[in-house]
């Protein structure tokens, strides 16, 4: 990786990483220089303003972190109700970025953001359309292997888990804690096994 695209990444990870726990209105540029250790000439060469880089991190970390999974685990041939459980698994137990104190960083940008700005709500629609797209394949793809019922409506099922999913990041992020995480999984567990 040259040295302006690891600028550029290394001032995106520690924004984000600051974001993540004070919220995007509350970051300042400068608390992202004094994060990153870098000149505000630095920041302004890479992004011409905050917003920009809001959405680049929505683009270039958050999408790529929700999404590589349902792809890889479509390539590996599993049972779609395996996969899809073992993604939310992994989002809310395995993955280092997401952090359970601070709740689901797609759903902050939403509550927080697209009121107020419509970059912010296309970026993060397209974030939630591709998931939603991805899930809903893979549970037609499941339909016609005979792995799911055929009566089951994929779009109702994804728009149910996703819900469930952004609903148990805010309750553990009200609770601090991954306790409620793993009655979630159980209970999704048994859902989905009344798919099939």
């Amino acid at each position: 990786m040259k040295k302006a695209a690891a600028t550029r990444l290394h001032i995106l990870q520690k924004a984000f990483e600051l974001i993540y726990v004070k919220g995007y209105q509350t970051t300042s540029v400068d608390d992202i220089i004094a994060t990153t250790q870098l000149t505000k000439g630095a920041f302004y060469y890479h992004f011409k303003n905050k917003d920009e880089m809001g959405i680049a991190i929505i683009n270039e970390l958050l999408k790529p972190t929700l999404t590589d999974g349902i792809t890889e685990s479509v390539a590996n041939g599993e049972n779609p109700l395996t996969t899809i459980y073992n993604l939310l698994h992994h989002l809310l137990i395995e993955n280092e970025l997401l952090k359970v104190e601070y709740g689901c960083p797609v759903a902050n940008f939403t509550q927080e953001m697209t009121p107020w700005h419509s970059d912010f709500a296309k970026a993060l629609q397209e974030i939630t359309h591709l998931w939603t797209q991805k899930l809903i394949t893979l549970i037609e793809e499941g339909k016609k292997q005979n792995q799911i019922r055929h009566d089951v409506n994929a779009r109702d099922v994804v728009l149910f888990i996703l819900s469930g999913y952004w609903g148990i990041r805010n309750y553990g992020k009200l609770e601090n804690s991954k306790d409620v995480y793993w009655s979630y999984l159980g209970e999704l567990k048994h859902y989905l096994h009344s798919l099939s």
